[in-house]
């Protein structure tokens, strides 16, 4: 999780997560329900599906921790990471598409992996919050490139998607450093 200084916003930031649980939990919700229906209208076309729900996501860059990743992290269970990793395999998994909405500062998505040649899509269900976002833009932006990641909670990577932007992941980029959660 990237370092956050505190400010003056932590006590709001704390009432307004506490007064808008049932707001974000309805929000989660609803993009667990769009993954299974995107991955049932996949299965109905004959496609293999996996569909995962990151446990927990986090906008890495690279100004943490000892390597140079720098994107999305989706932390996987276990028992997912095991079916991901057959999935995974030898596919490449060139094309994706991104189904996002924002609440309250928090992204909630769901990200879809597509290998046209195998018929096979991956679901990741995901959320994470704006204010995490800057140095994971600002890298992808520098590097011209952005990457997601699928790992075990213990941190091992079980797979790594280059995507040519991060724009269908956080699209307004120009302002990312002027958000600021609503008070």
């Amino acid at each position: 999780m990237p370092d956050v200084p505190e400010s003056e916003h932590d006590e709001e930031y704390v009432d307004r997560i506490a007064n808008n649980a049932e707001v974000l939990k309805n929000a989660w919700q609803g993009a667990l329900e769009d993954m299974e229906a995107l991955a049932d209208e996949r299965e109905e076309a004959g496609w293999e599906t996996v569909t995962m729900m990151a446990g927990s996501t986090g906008a890495q860059h690279r100004g943490v921790g000892d390597d140079d990743r720098f994107g999305l992290v989706f932390v996987v269970p276990s028992n997912h990471g095991e079916e991901f990793t057959e999935v995974f395999g030898d596919k490449e998994f060139p094309e994706y598409e991104v189904y996002r909405r924002e609440v309250d500062g928090n992204v909630f998505l769901v990200v879809e992996y597509r290998d046209q040649e195998t018929e096979t899509a991956v679901f990741v269900a995901a959320q994470y919050e704006l204010r995490h976002a800057p140095g994971m833009v600002h890298d992808a932006e520098d590097a011209g490139e952005f990457y997601t990641y699928v790992q075990k909670l213990d941190g091992t990577i079980l797979g790594v998607f280059k995507h040519d932007s991060h724009e269908k992941f956080v699209p307004y980029a120009e302002r990312i450093d002027d958000w600021k959660p609503e008070v």
